[in-house]
């Protein structure tokens, strides 16, 4: 099966000096990948770097075979979730869920912020101001509002990382679930060897992907 995204022999620099170096990824259809790393190896900016909003300094990022590294951010069609929700404090929980697909009828565009929320746990939260939620019911609306345009690979940069233990584990296990069921494939970048091993199909750790210049 050829890959959906493959990065291919990139490198990145940090303040002129390489950082990562012959760095090659590939992530197939309905898998997802854990890139595991300490802080300040790279993986973050791995994730960047496929996201579109940083360009590496050397290297290609390919989706279906067709070299996108040029490509804007806003139209790889790629979902992105972070550490902190993001989440816009005059919209309420639907307007944060359907915030990306606006263009689509108000009827569709309701039942898929439905649905999504239904998904996520968070069924009937709709009208709920986005201040009343907790830490972990705001990276649950982040992940659907990520999800809501049906990307085609989602992006996770520690997401749970600020959450405590046991609800990280919980919201773990509920993504990897998530991710299954709608056969979305997905990069989900962590520190934390155990939230690794719930999410992921496939576990890369940062040592695994680089190869710093000697």
């Amino acid at each position: 099966m050829a890959p959906g995204l493959r990065v291919d022999d990139v490198r990145i620099d940090y303040d002129g000096t390489p950082l990562l170096a012959g760095v090659h990824l590939d992530v197939h259809p309905r898998e997802t990948v854990v890139l595991v790393g300490r802080s300040g190896s790279g993986k973050s900016s791995i994730l960047r770097c496929i996201a579109g909003v940083q360009r590496p300094d050397a290297g290609r990022i390919l989706w279906d075979d067709a070299d996108i590294t040029e490509v804007p951010a806003h139209l790889r069609r790629f979902g992105l979730v972070f550490q902190d929700a993001l989440l816009f404090p005059h919209l309420d929980v639907a307007g944060n869920v359907g915030f990306g697909i606006r263009g689509v009828a108000r009827a569709d565009r309701e039942a898929r912020v439905g649905e999504l929320l239904d998904l996520v746990g968070l069924a009937g939260y709709e009208r709920r101001a986005v201040a009343t939620l907790s830490g972990g019911e705001a990276q649950r609306v982040a992940l659907a509002r990520a999800l809501a345009p049906r990307p085609r690979l989602l992006l996770l940069d520690e997401p749970f990382g600020a959450l405590d233990r046991d609800l990280r584990d919980r919201l773990a296990t509920d993504v990897r679930d998530l991710l299954r069921a709608l056969s979305t494939p997905a990069i989900h970048v962590t520190h934390d060897p155990d939230e690794a091993r719930l999410v992921g199909d496939r576990i890369v750790t940062i040592d695994q992907v680089q190869r710093r210049p000697t």
